[in-house]
């Protein structure tokens, strides 16, 4: 027996016997790693969608017997499984929380890897704006300069307050967790050079927002680590400022005081910073809010996507209050988080997702007030629109 034994164990250290039974194994455990998600897919285990994709997943292909679908059929088929095979999401997290937290990385160009777990957007002109690299030229001021004097002209000539405020990208607020081999060409800002133009050249009512913020920020962090915006606690800072410049021009407006409200902490996923990387399941955000101590009085009315929250592209609230005027307010994704706080003040508020001032809505919603809000990297990225000169130049009776 004990030979047996001896002579079993000798023939598999033998190294041709040994050699072909972990070629064997390879070959096994290869088929099942191709197999597995093959079967997977073939019975619907974990289709899950990758977070922050922002594309159409590519469709199943159609089928049918003719040479020109045929022909098509096997492309087609590879990209609709690559979009869909089981496992797909979960091996894209883990390719991108390794090159993340491991490589030190950011696995998505539009996001960069700050500094202690902040990300920034690196998208639509936000590199170009931090690193300052193609200052605003003289044409593209004085098209701005323009722009924004008819708009309050027009406005200010129906009786509307006006009012044009920048909000400011969260690197602008934080360039100290910008990661450190990104380098500023210059010191002076967009926005900066927008502010003075306009004080120079304009009588426009501007509102540059960061000295505000700074003040705040100097107390408690107020925007995201892992999402591009301000937290509610920005917000409000925003929206003090914003408020209390709207009372100096047309009293009545003033903004509630910090004390109304209740500071919140709260762990939950990663924003959509972390959402673009495929991580908002991974990293987490303490979500720092703040709470109205009383009812509100707003409630939204319309909105063109339910449960937005206040972020869809058209969204009207309505407060009962007696005397409170009506405003309508052109905006970007950094207002959402404003619409909360500044409802309260009016008798009906429409916040519209568009950049530039549409007569057509200032005369169906008959404001008192309308704030134009940008934020601070779309300045050079997207040159404003005068509708109002270009209505100018229709005939009187299509005005």
């Amino acid at each position: 027996m004990h030979t047996a034994r001896r002579t079993s164990t000798a023939a598999l250290l033998d190294p041709p016997r040994f050699q072909r039974w972990w070629e064997r194994a390879l070959v096994a455990l290869f088929l099942l790693a191709i197999a597995v998600p093959g079967l997977a897919t073939l019975a619907g285990v974990d289709r899950e969608i990758i977070e922050g994709e922002n594309r159409q997943l590519a469709p199943f292909p159609p089928f049918a017997f003719d040479r020109a679908t045929l022909a098509a059929f096997p492309d087609g088929f590879t990209r609709y499984f690559e979009d869909h095979f089981a496992f797909r999401a979960r091996f894209v997290a883990w390719q991108a929380a390794f090159r993340l937290e491991r490589l030190h990385v950011s696995p998505a160009s539009t996001v960069i890897r700050g500094k202690d777990g902040w990300l920034f957007y690196a998208d639509d002109g936000s590199m170009e704006d931090y690193i300052s690299a193609a200052p605003l030229g003289e044409a593209e001021l004085q098209v701005w300069a323009k722009t924004l004097q008819d708009t309050q002209d027009w406005l200010e000539g129906q009786g509307i307050t006006y009012l044009f405020t920048i909000a400011p990208d969260k690197y602008a607020l934080y360039p100290e967790m910008m990661p450190g081999e990104i380098h500023r060409l210059r010191q002076e800002w967009r926005t900066d050079a927008l502010v003075r133009y306009l004080a120079e050249h304009t009588t426009v009512h501007v509102l540059d927002l960061r000295p505000s913020l700074f003040a705040a920020k100097a107390q408690e962090r107020i925007y995201h680590r892992t999402d591009t915006h301000w937290n509610d606690r920005g917000a409000y800072a925003g929206y003090a400022a914003i408020m209390a410049r709207l009372d100096a021009m047309r009293p009545g407006l003033a903004p509630w005081p910090r004390s109304r409200f209740d500071a919140t902490t709260a762990i939950t996923g990663g924003l959509d910073l972390a959402g673009m990387l495929g991580l908002a399941h991974v990293l987490t955000e303490e979500n720092l809010s703040l709470a109205p101590r009383q009812p509100r009085c707003a409630r939204i009315v319309e909105e063109s996507v339910p449960e937005s929250k206040g972020s869809a592209a058209r969204v009207a609230t309505e407060c009962g209050t007696p005397g409170l005027p009506r405003a309508v307010i052109y905006r970007d994704s950094f207002a959402s988080a404003l619409v909360p706080f500044m409802s309260e003040h009016f008798s009906r508020a429409l916040y519209l997702w568009e950049r530039d001032i549409d007569p057509t809505t200032i005369a169906a919603e008959r404001p008192d007030v309308v704030v134009h809000e940008w934020v601070g990297r779309r300045i050079s990225t997207a040159m404003p629109y005068n509708a109002v000169a270009a209505m100018n130049l229709l005939p009187r009776a299509q005005r």
